[in-house]
This record gives structure tokens, sequence and C-alpha cells, in this order.
């Protein structure tokens, strides 16, 4: 295929270098059916090269008119875009082509190709803001004995020389720093659009050609305005550095995520042998095996083998799973013990853990009603800019050419949002070192700006609110048995299973004298074996499991996970098992109440288990059993209920709902995906961080409000003056940088967290 996109920017760009995309096999990677549209397929692609609200107004544009394209949807801050389109009338080829004529760059979000360009675009923005610094902090120490000199106490000769050696410095700024901001006002005007770079560009151009005529003699009486310009430059690459670190971060997410299913599996072949293939060439009805240690690559039924499955990360369940023939394993889930034979049901996309991916997807590239105001905001305000500053210039044109010049630079660039732009990273900045050094990585600077308005906290339950181990609660002995050698005759037989549970009981009673010997364990039911005292002739045989397993009355029925302990004339003893609950949690609890914070509980585990753990946490509301559907429409009506939802897990089934949330928090035990895909991540895993942050994204709040209302008034003052005349270029340049500067030390602030020293 070989579709030409014609533009009138330019020549055509030509679609073949993408055709291999146009295959089914290929598109269906990335794609899913379209909910409620039969035949259309919905896709998602990152996008490179966006800047500004404007340009994803423009790759909305660009995207939608293109044939078989029904609708198009750009989440500017994540750089990712969702297109709903009809195989039979469009190809993905066509897309990249028609983005590239427009200036930007796309992939299918979670190529292992997207993070390359992201990488060296991230690089290249160092470099630049590098040379931005270096050469205004020169530039303003040449500058400088102009401003403090006396009239007459610097020669001609000195001044002209100060002022080429500014020039020679400014150069670089100009022709390696500044051109992402020529590159993409070039773009907006050529597409007819207004975007931020567009007056930043015009007001770079202004300022340094008529510094630069001045300098060489061209305009006598004319002002240098290089110190303003690199100053100006440096502060605009300084956010524009943070920006695309903070995409990057947004961007591979998704990339770590499809990175989490193994490349190759065993497949058995006609001839009755496995052989290593890609996991994208399976298909249903295949049969593949799966080692220990593996990660199971798709949906299936178990036909020969028996292992424990870890699916705490899809299915919240806490504890391994026992697979046998004739049950059922989902992709994503890991293989723990033993070799398992699987007859693939579901491969690719249509398996579970795709679903979960899709939902993600969906969820991040949800846009807030704020950002669609922006969005239309953006290019009526930049061209009451432009016009504002152009109307100032024919305004003093009569009065001097050079005046008037100086009046439109100084527009330019004392309505700059510089002051505006620092107000809020600035503050977030600040305050996310501040949890830095107590062990809380805030990953988007933005959702410090949600935690203020936090009013409930959503947790997870596996993971989350309880450690990965189980603990003794109750110990029930048959009457007549000594308690103590029940404890230690129970810790000698469970120390030889790998089991959770005996692995609980082990850990909670010292064996002491006791040993066991001859152990054996039944799949599904306990362990077996003899226990015996040191120096002892004599042994006792005991059975440690379930209640069939060891006999166990029904007077010992219970709702907790409960193990037994027999001896040769029968039941012994029963242990009450529950998780861990972690021993912060209900003390974190407290301190959310005191916020006037609700909590709430989702968990995928039994719903008895999640009540129990409930009220051992002080927590009121809970839900169990819940799939990742279930947690994300939860999430959404409490949204509609104009509750602001802060949420807590660790699992790849938290994924959804903590895309969906409006502060998203993992503990740093988490799978890399659900680190991925959090606005906040507690490394150490302690959940009193959680109400720290949010007293910290209060705080934040203020100051912020603070900044703004500063930066405010600093235009409603300075705008006027440049337009009237009575500010200079060199003194709206100041003016921006003091205003930056106030905005910066306000915000230092929050360097430190209430109490620190």
């Amino acid at each position: 295929m070989h579709t030409a996109i014609l533009s009138q920017s330019g020549p055509p760009v030509r679609a073949s270098a993408w055709t291999a995309l146009d295959e089914r096999a290929e598109w269906e990677e990335f794609s899913t059916p379209a909910a409620g549209q039969p035949g259309a397929w919905e896709s998602v692609l990152a996008i490179t090269g966006m800047h500004c609200s404007a340009c994803s107004l423009t790759v909305e544009a660009v995207l939608s008119s293109l044939p078989g394209v029904r609708r198009a949807e750009v989440n500017g801050p994540a750089a990712l875009a969702r297109v709903v389109w009809s195989p039979e009338q469009g190809r993905p080829s066509e897309w990249l082509a028609a983005l590239k004529q427009a200036g930007y760059g796309a992939l299918p979000a979670g190529d292992v190709l997207a993070a390359q360009p992201r990488r060296q675009a991230a690089r290249l923005m160092l470099w630049r803001w590098m040379v931005a610094g270096f050469s205004m902090m020169q530039v303003m120490m040449y500058a400088l004995p102009a401003y403090v000199a006396g009239p007459g106490e610097i020669t001609p000769d000195i001044n002209a020389l100060l002022q080429w050696a500014s020039w020679i410095l400014t150069l670089p700024v100009v022709l390696f720093c500044c051109q992402p901001f020529f590159a993409s006002a070039l773009r907006d005007m050529r597409q007819a659009r207004i975007g931020m770079d567009v007056p930043v560009a015009l007001g770079i151009l202004i300022a340094f050609g008529a510094s630069t005529a001045t300098t060489f003699g061209s305009v006598a009486g004319g002002g240098v305005w290089y110190d303003s310009l690199t100053m100006f430059v440096f502060f605009l690459l300084s956010g524009r550095l943070l920006e695309l670190r903070l995409r990057d971060r947004t961007a591979g997410a998704l990339d770590a995520l499809m990175r989490r299913l193994p490349q190759s599996v065993d497949r058995k072949t006609a001839a009755g042998v496995f052989e290593r293939v890609p996991v994208r060439r399976v298909a249903s009805g295949d049969l593949i095996r799966v080692l220990a240690g593996e990660v199971i690559p798709a949906d299936g039924t178990v036909e020969a083998g028996e292992s424990r499955v870890d699916e705490a990360l899809l299915t919240g369940e806490s504890k391994p799973l026992l697979r046998s023939r004739g049950l059922a394993v989902i992709a994503g889930s890991h293989n723990l013990s033993g070799s398992l034979e699987v007859r693939v049901a579901r491969a690719g996309r249509q398996t579970r853990y795709a679903g979960i991916v899709a939902l993600m997807e969906q969820a991040s590239l949800h846009k807030p009603r704020l950002a669609q105001f922006a969005d239309r905001i953006a290019s009526p305000f930049l061209l009451l800019v432009l016009l504002a500053s152009a109307g100032a210039a024919a305004w003093w044109w009569p009065y001097g050419p050079a005046h008037a010049i100086g009046v439109a630079v100084a527009v330019l660039i004392v309505t700059c949002p510089c002051a505006l732009s620092l107000a809020t990273p600035a503050a977030t900045l600040a305050a996310a070192g501040a949890l830095a050094r107590r062990g809380v990585l805030v990953r988007r600077l933005q959702a410090l700006e949600a935690c203020a308005r936090i009013d409930t906290v959503v947790f997870d339950k596996t993971g989350t609110l309880t450690e990965d181990r189980f603990n003794v609660t109750a110990v029930v002995i048959r009457t007549g048995a000594d308690l103590q050698q029940v404890h230690q005759q129970a810790a000698a037989l469970a120390s030889q299973s790998l089991h959770p549970a005996s692995r609980a009981i082990a850990t909670s009673f010292a064996a002491g004298p006791w040993s066991a010997v001859q152990v054996s364990e039944i799949p599904g039911q306990g362990v077996r074996g003899d226990v015996a005292k040191e120096r002892s002739c004599s042994s006792q045989s005991l059975r440690l499991g379930s209640a069939s397993f060891c006999e166990a009355p029904h007077a010992c029925a219970s709702d907790a996970l409960r193990v037994h302990l027999a001896d040769e004339a029968g039941w012994l003893a029963s242990f009450d098992l529950d998780e861990t609950l972690r021993s912060d949690a209900a003390a974190a609890v407290a301190q959310l109440e005191l916020l006037g914070v609700g909590v709430q509980i989702l968990s995928g585990d039994r719903s008895q288990a999640v009540g129990r753990l409930a009220r051992r946490a002080g927590i009121a509301t809970f839900r169990g059993e819940c799939s990742p559907e279930d947690k994300l429409a939860h999430l959404h009506l409490l949204q509609q209920q104009g509750h602001r939802i802060a949420m807590v897990g660790d699992g790849l089934n938290d994924g959804p709902a903590l895309a969906r949330a409006d502060l998203s928090v993992a503990l740093g035990q988490s799978v890399p995906l659900a680190q991925g895909q959090a606005d906040v991540v507690v490394p150490g895993g302690q959940l009193l961080a959680i109400a720290a942050v949010l007293r910290q994204g209060r705080r934040a709040r203020r100051i912020v409000r603070q900044n703004l209302a500063w930066a405010a008034l600093y235009n409603a003052v300075g705008v006027p003056l440049a337009i009237a005349g009575a500010m200079p270029p060199w003194l709206a340049g100041l003016g921006m940088a003091a205003s930056s500067l106030l905005v910066i030390v306000n915000s230092a602030r929050l360097a430190r967290l209430p109490g620190d020293c």
C-alpha cells in the first residue's frame, strides 16, 4: 500500500514506511473492538512532538479528517491518542503518515520502539537547557556593568565589546536552544493555529533581531536585550524539560505493562514435541507448557501437571491457588511450583489480561473538564497576546521604530506566563522533594493538586493493607492436650512444608526439642510425618492440613482460614490463620479520618476475609469479590456523586482503578505496572505516608494559590505599563525574573514537612 497524504504545507508524505501496521495481525496487537460500535476498532497511539493544548487539538483534527476514523481523542499530558476507526475504510499507516506531515511522530502505545525517541528527546532537551543556563549566566555578567554604571562610565568601545560578547553567547541559544520553539511555531502557523510557541518565537526573534541590528550598528540608539532573551529562554526550557520528563514517565507505563508477559513459550507440535515459539504466534486450541517460575501467557485449561499459581496481581486472591487437570488458568499469573500443560482458550487481545490493559488505556485517556476548557481558551488567549503586542507597536511607531519595537518586545516578554507556569510546578516540586526525603516518591507533580481535594481513600486489601504472610490468631486444642507441646509439634511438622499456611505456623511457634522425619505432602490436603523428641526412640505420626484430612469435628468450622493438626487418635488442634495486617494500618486510618477523609476497602478476595480485616483496621465500608471492572465502576459511581477519590493498591488488578482515580498510590513492593500507573509510590510501604501526602497536598494548594495571585497581580500591573511604553524590555525581563524568583522563594516553604527539624 502506498497512500499519499496531501497537505498544503509541503510535499506529500507516503505511508509506505508504515504499511506493516496495515496487516490485521499487527494492528490487532494495539487495538480492541470498540464497545457499542459493530465493525469498529479502538487503537491507542503514543504521540511525540506535542507541547501545548493547541497541539492536542491539531492531532485530533488531523486524525479525525482521515478516511475510516470515526472519532479521535488526545490526552496531551499523557501524549496518547485514542482512535476509533473502521478497518474497511482506513488503515493505520495513513494515520502515521498524516501525523508526520503535520509535524508529529506516532507509534502504537506499548511498542518497544516508542521509548527510544522519548529518550532521545529528553537527552536533547537537557543539552538545550544546560547551554541556555550557561549562556544566561555569562550574558548577565556582561550586561551587569550597563545597569550599575553611571552615564559616561563605560566608553563606547568597551560597550561595543560587551555587546559583541553577549551576541556571540546568545547565538547558540537562538540557533540551538530555541529550535523547539521555532519548529513548533512554524508547524502551528502551517496548520493555521496559534500555539503557545508562536508568541514565544516572535518575541525571541524580534528581541534578537533588534539587538543584533544595534550591535552591528544598523540601528543607531537602539537597545540590546540579550540578557532578557537568554533568561527568558532558560526559564521556558526549565518548564519544558520538566514537562517532557513527566510525559516520558506517563508514556512508559504502558511499555512496562506490555513487557510483563513472556516473549516466548513452549508449544506442542504435530509431532508431539514441544518447541519454543513467540507468544504472539500462540492461538486458541494450542497446547503449551509453562514451567515453574514462568508467567502464564494465555487463558486456558490445565490438561496435565499440578502446581500452585499466584493470581493475586490479577484477581486479588491472597493465597496461591492449586491448579491441576481440568482447572482454568489466566494470562499474567505466575506458575510457582510445578510444570503445567495448558490448552489455550484465549490468546493475545482476547485474554482477561489484555482486557485489563484496555481498561487502563481508556482510563488514562480520560480528559477532565478543566483540561477541555483549557484547550478551548488557549488559542483565543494567545491571539489576544499577539494583538496586544502588535497594537502597542503600531501605536508607538510614529514616536520611533526602535521605541515601538522595544514596546512590542516588552509586551511579549511581560505577558509570557513564566510566573504563571512556575506557580504550580515550583510549589509541587518543593512539596515532592520534602516527601521524597520521607521516602515517598511523587511520580506526577499534578497529583499534589489532586491531594488537596481528596475526600475518600479506597484501599485494596491484599498486599496493601496486609503483608505477604499469614499469622496465627487463635488456637483450639483437644481436651487434655498440652498447649505448649501442640505448638512445638505443629511447628516441627510445618517447618518441612513451603505452603503459606505451614510457614505461618512455623514462624509463630518454636519447635523446641521436636523434629519431623519422613515428611510427605499430599496436594490439596496437607502434610504428614513422624514427629519425635530429641534423644527419644518413640515418635508420633501427625497430620497438618484441611479439616477432612485431619478428621476435624464440625464444631471447629470457622469463616477464618483454619488449619488442623491430628495424631493417631484423630483431631488434636486447630489454628486460625489470618492475613497479617500492616502494623501502621489502624493508625493510618485514624489519621485519615482526622483529616475528614472517608476510608473504604475494595478487594478481589472473599467478602468474609475482607470484612474481618476491615474490622481489625477500623474501616466501616468495604466490598469483597470485586473484579477490576467492579472496582472501576465503583470509583466511577463515587466520582459521579461528587467525591474525589484516592486509590491505594499494589497489583495489576488495581491498574484500571489507579488510572481512573483522582489520585493513585502504589506501595513500593507493588508490581512495576502499578508503580508505572500510580501518581505516588511509597517505596517502604508505610501506610502512614498516605495521610502525610494529603496534608502536603493541602499545603501545596495554599502556596499555589498565593503564587497564582502574585502572578496575576504582576501581569495586571506589568501589561498596562508595557503597552504604555513605561516598561522597557530589560525591565520587563527583570520583572519576569523577579516574579518568578518570588514564586520560587514562596514555594520553597514547602521544602520541609511539618515537624521536620
